[in-house]
């Protein structure tokens, strides 16, 4: 078996003159992604491995994520394929993963991660909000055989608000 547990980074500023991928978190986006990872530290789940995008925004919700759950921001693994707004090459990444990792921690960006949860998952969603996350399970023994999953959790920050 086989999961993984996608997040969607944290609502970002706009308000500064910087590259997209430097763009940073709002402080509503870090108390959001403080929210989200306190709930998800409540379900004592693990996972083998993080990868993040290299988006600030997304980097920066996975060191708060890191700090909150326990994760070793030194074992992220930061994949410039997962700076995708479509799907195409994050569900390449995730086919490509290696065998010997079971769960994995996603940090990326919407559109992708909508449309992932979406086609992968059992529970529609119109819109992966900021600091959303979505955990998908498979019955499979091989990421090259992904195929639809089951959702198993998903945690929105404006219901823990």
């Amino acid at each position: 078996m086989k999961s993984i547990t996608l997040v969607r980074h944290a609502k970002s500023s706009w308000k500064y003159d910087v590259t997209d991928r430097e763009r940073p978190l709002k402080s509503r986006g870090k108390n959001d992604a403080k929210l989200v990872s306190n709930e998800y530290l409540t379900y004592n789940l693990s996972v083998d491995k993080v990868f993040s995008s290299p988006a600030k925004r997304a980097y920066t919700t996975c060191q708060i994520f890191s700090k909150y759950v326990g994760l070793d921001i030194n074992e992220v693994t930061i994949v410039d394929n997962l700076y995708d707004f479509g799907d195409e090459n994050v569900i390449t990444f995730i086919k490509s993963l290696n065998n010997d990792l079971d769960s994995v921690m996603i940090f990326g960006h919407n559109h992708a991660f909508t449309s992932i949860s979406n086609i992968f998952g059992t529970a529609y969603m119109d819109n992966l909000p900021t600091s959303g996350l979505v955990k998908i399970d498979f019955e499979i023994e091989d990421w090259k055989d992904l195929k639809k999953g089951v959702t198993k959790l998903i945690i929105i920050p404006k219901e823990l608000r």
